[in-house]
């Protein structure tokens, strides 16, 4: 195998590998690992690629977690439906913003994922709530948001799905979890369809990413199962790797855009 070749698998493996470890937020790293170390030369295509990327292996781990019987798929299905339309208004956005002005804003987005992880997540346990047209206003509303920072970013969007179908419905964590996956995937889907119809997808790319990303979800799948009494240190060292790529991508954009 060549050089770039073995980096894409690499990358892929390690985006896998975190995702299967940490859950959201994995898929941050896409999109930076794509542009400084695959060496994708355009922002446009590193973010379609990487969103096509992240939709296939949210697919991919849904099946894990539909099996375990954790998807509401009626309330999945709503979400990743309306939120759709969002990412591809996002994305389409996306398109026509300059690739070093976008990857700064991705820099801002990543430090307050970060910070976010940083937040110990408390398990929600309680039921469904009462379905009311409050609640589907409210999940509408939700998916239209997170799909819409999804496609604009190209990113899974699993930090703000989560939390967002736990406030709308009130479901339980592992039931969020497991359901906001089909979001993450159609979400990816919608963002990577657009970026390609504009020629912005490395389809070789998305390959080798994909084929890392499957082996080392199952490898983070693994380790997660015996790690899982240290989540929340997990979560730390992670938000301090995003920290720490973060003001890489900060630092290479600011210096295009202003001239550091």
């Amino acid at each position: 195998m060549t050089g770039p070749i073995l980096e894409a698998i690499g990358s892929g493996s390690l985006v896998g590998f975190t995702l299967g470890l940490i859950g959201g937020g994995g898929s941050i790293l896409a999109t930076p690992l794509l542009l400084y170390v695959v060496g994708v030369s355009s922002p446009h295509v590193a973010i379609g690629t990487g969103a096509l990327a992240v939709s296939v292996n949210a697919y991919a781990n849904l099946l894990g977690h539909a099996r375990k019987g954790h998807v509401w798929w009626r309330c999945a299905i709503v979400f990743a439906l309306v939120g759709a339309a969002g990412a591809l208004a996002g994305s389409t956005l996306g398109k026509t913003i300059d690739g070093q002005r976008l990857l700064f804003l991705f820099g801002v987005l990543m430090t307050v994922i970060g910070a976010l992880m940083l937040r110990p997540r408390k398990d929600q346990t309680s039921g469904i709530g009462r379905v009311s047209r409050r609640m589907c206003v409210a999940t509408a509303g939700v998916a239209v948001v997170a799909g819409a920072a999804s496609g604009f970013f190209g990113i899974g969007g699993g930090f703000l799905i989560v939390p967002g179908l736990i406030l709308a419905t009130r479901m339980p964590t592992i039931n969020a979890v497991g359901s906001s996956l089909l979001a993450v995937g159609t979400f990816g889907l919608a963002t990577a369809t657009n970026y390609a119809l504009s020629g912005m997808v490395d389809w070789t790319v998305v390959a080798e990413f994909i084929g890392g990303g499957i082996v080392g979800g199952l490898l983070g799948m693994t380790l997660a199962t015996r790690l899982a009494g240290r989540k929340d240190t997990l979560n730390r060292i992670f938000a301090a790797l995003i920290f720490v790529v973060a003001g890489y991508v900060l630092y290479r954009s600011g210096g295009q855009l202003f001239g550091w």
